[in-house]
């Protein structure tokens, strides 16, 4: 699995015009499946980005997570995050999971970070189209990918 997570004071996703979900500071998680994984990548990256320290302390310091912060978090699935653009000008997306194996990992990453997190989840929905609104605080913008733990 693949997520790009953002920092922000603001996010939402609308869908036919409408807002399906909103948050306020939290982090905004794109999350990519790819071919390949597993329920356990999805437990992984969940307890990472529950703990990961990227939001100020007292001092001006990224030292404290969004568990500690109290922030909230929406999720948007997002296949193109596998995008490969090795040849030519249009991105292949044959890395990305198929829907009946992405659903399924998507819904079991936010439930485990719900988990990490003890609260809900905001989230998109899987497979509609989106329009996905934030303002990022910092920028502050990190990708992590489950098949390279750093």
């Amino acid at each position: 699995m693949r997520c790009v997570i953002q920092r922000v004071l603001q996010a939402s996703v609308e869908i036919n015009d409408v807002i399906h979900s909103e948050i306020s500071t939290g982090l905004l998680v794109l999350l990519g499946v790819e071919d390949g994984d597993e329920s356990n990548d999805g437990t992984w990256l969940s307890s990472k980005i529950a703990r990961i320290r990227i939001f100020s302390d007292g001092v001006g310091k990224m030292n404290r997570s969004v568990v500690e912060t109290g922030g909230e978090v929406i999720v948007v699935s997002q296949f193109t995050l596998h995008a490969s653009t090795k040849k030519g000008n249009r991105p292949s997306f044959l890395k990305a999971a198929i829907p009946e194996i992405s659903r399924p990992l998507y819904e079991q990453f936010c439930t485990a970070l719900e988990k990490e997190l003890g609260k809900p989840v905001r989230r998109g929905v899987f497979g509609a189209d989106m329009k996905i609104s934030l303002v990022n605080d910092g920028p502050v913008t990190i990708l992590i990918d489950s098949r390279n733990r750093e």
